[in-house]
């Protein structure tokens, strides 16, 4: 490779590499904003927590139609995604998770009854493109996470299941551990099992966005600790409190708050964990570029050397002869 072929490439990764650090600013900042929303939502999450905690513990045995178990004859499957690509393998996990879950469940029930509500353009596209029942594009929920299109497709699937049209409804996304870990999770959404959801995972860690050795390792040392919450009893409110009108109608309030809350929290995660990706990716990509500049670099100098000595080696050979 020539001097001048080595310089152009030195200015082309020079160039990419200006456009990937940019990138993982970028990224940076919008996880801390996303940071910053599921932290907005974790008082409410924690009070209705308490609540529903409370209630079971006053009455275990209350049953409403939302936690009615029957036999699967058709399913929905609410998977989320990206609209954009530059994120690792963050898509191309969820759509590989999402294609097992199909197969397994195309053998028990058939792939004509199974329902996918892609959210996100990513896994719109594959749902597509492969065939299957493809209910709607909420691509722009990404774009824009609110709690009120959360609520309208959660009514939407909780009317399809009262009504029998589905009898049960999974959500596939990215759990937001940290800036260093999302975890690919596969979570029922209907039914509702609420001794099962109100015992979910609830660790974050949303103080930082940078993506250190020390980020990294949180969940080791986090996975060595005993989750207070998880082993406390809980008791009810109060030993004689009233419920009105009763312990059914109360819960049939409640339990589709839960529902709106389960799928607006995967959807936060979901967000958080695609900018905590891209992070990474355009960081690793940056990291990249240092390299291969440094070797560039190396290559450059050596060539420009090896040039000057043969031009020094030319001029003292003409001394000589002359």
């Amino acid at each position: 490779m020539s001097l001048k072929e080595i310089k152009g490439r030195i200015a082309s990764v020079n160039s990419t590499r200006k456009i990937t650090s940019a990138m993982k600013m970028v990224a940076s900042s919008k996880l801390h904003h996303a940071q910053v929303a599921i932290q907005n939502m974790l008082p409410y999450e924690t009070m209705l927590e308490h609540i529903l905690k409370s209630f079971l513990a006053a009455e275990a045995g209350s049953q409403t139609v939302y936690d009615d178990e029957r036999p699967v004859k058709r399913v929905a499957l609410v998977v989320f995604s990206s609209n954009s690509s530059l994120c690792g393998g963050f898509n191309a996990n969820v759509i590989k998770l999402m294609q097992q879950a199909v197969k397994a469940l195309a053998k028990e029930i058939g792939a004509e009854n199974i329902d996918i509500y892609p959210i996100g353009r990513k896994v719109y596209e594959k749902a597509q493109k492969l065939g299957y029942n493809v209910k709607g594009d909420y691509s722009a929920t990404v774009d824009r996470p609110n709690v009120h299109d959360c609520i309208e497709l959660a009514m939407h699937l909780g009317d399809r299941f009262v009504k029998g049209e589905v009898d049960k409804v999974e959500l596939i996304y990215h759990h937001f551990k940290s800036a260093g870990s999302q975890i690919l999770t596969t979570k029922t959404f209907l039914p509702i099992d609420i001794e099962t959801e109100l015992e979910r995972d609830h660790e974050r860690d949303l103080t930082s966005n940078l993506v250190t050795k020390k980020a990294q390792d949180y969940l080791k040392k986090r996975g060595e600790r005993v989750d207070k919450r998880e082993n406390e009893e809980v008791k009810p409110l109060n030993d004689n409190f009233i419920v009105e009108p009763d312990m059914d109608t109360v819960l049939s309030q409640l339990i589709p708050k839960l529902a709106h809350l389960m799928l607006y929290t995967a959807l936060l995660d979901s967000v958080a964990s695609e900018h905590a990706a891209r992070m990474v990716a355009m960081q690793t990509a940056t990291d990249n570029a240092d390299e291969l500049l440094r070797q560039l670099n190396l290559q450059y100098n050596k060539s420009r050397q090896q040039a000057i000595t043969s031009e020094l080696l030319d001029i003292v050979g003409g001394s000589v002869n002359n």
